[in-house]
């Protein structure tokens, strides 16, 4: 992001004298949501510039003029992209298909080759890229701490031949190995649970209340409601209750690459 925008914004509220509570307030935003703006770490959602061009008596200037975004991603998930960057703890919930920080080049590859409308080769490599780029998240040995619940139609459902899933798996199997991320399966035997409408990653963070992000068919939504966030909190530990403990999560895990490494 362009910090000219983050320092016009400071500009323009300390010209008014306000500070960045006061700005929050009345923006109906969090200090620190305001103050990583300013610094130029995150970009404000549309409905965010138009709460700040009211608060800011700036016309339509800050939601006019929203930095570009270089990330190829969904529109409705630039929200969560930005957020999850910030986040200190990471807990995911995939129903069809492996989360995208955890993907493997050859697997995003081959989920985001089935967009519809299809997508040039071109638009798919910036795709791909954006995807590898959010996974380097997990070069710090340490944070964010990430947990991952899988269906396990995730790790049975195959994306782009036997070979391009065994190495997802494993890729996933190492890092459960050197404890950089948590698994657990939802194993088919289970039968109906909490999670079954869609995928859902909860966000925590060290400076602002945490935050939710649900997706379904062409649609993403960021929930920010301290009673929502609860809820949606609830069901993934009802889910998470009645997982596979790890250590037999990844015996599943490793059973099923040697499966598909039969099959390749």
């Amino acid at each position: 992001m362009n910090n000219t925008y983050g320092e016009w914004i400071r500009t323009q509220r300390e010209a008014r004298g306000l500070t960045q509570q006061q700005l929050a307030d009345a923006a109906i935003m969090t200090r620190s949501h305001i103050a990583h703006i300013e610094a130029g770490r995150r970009t404000p959602s549309k409905e965010d510039a138009r709460r700040l061009d009211t608060a800011l008596n700036t016309g339509n200037v800050l939601s006019s003029f929203l930095p570009d975004k270089d990330a190829a991603v969904a529109d409705y998930f630039e929200p969560a992209r930005l957020l999850e960057q910030q986040a200190v703890m990471i807990r995911e919930f995939a129903l069809s298909f492996i989360p995208g920080i955890l993907q493997t080049e050859r697997y995003a590859r081959a989920v985001l080759g089935t967009s519809f409308p299809p997508v040039s080769e071109e638009e798919c490599d910036r795709l791909v890229v954006t995807r590898l780029e959010r996974a380097k998240i997990l070069n710090d040995p340490i944070s964010p701490v990430v947990w991952a619940l899988l269906d396990e139609a995730v790790l049975r459902r195959t994306a782009g031949g036997p070979d391009v899933m065994v190495e997802q798996v494993l890729h996933l199997v190492q890092l459960v190995e050197t404890r950089r991320v948590r698994i657990h399966v939802l194993p088919f035997g289970l039968g109906v649970h909490p999670l079954m409408q869609g995928m859902l990653t909860l966000l925590r963070f060290e400076d602002q209340p945490p935050v939710a992000y649900s997706e379904g068919i062409q649609v993403g939504k960021v929930h920010d409601s301290p009673a929502m966030v609860d809820r949606l909190q609830g069901a993934y530990d009802l889910a998470l209750g009645d997982a596979m403990p790890l250590k037999e999560s990844l015996a599943l895990m490793k059973a099923t690459a040697k499966d598909y490494g039969h099959h390749g």
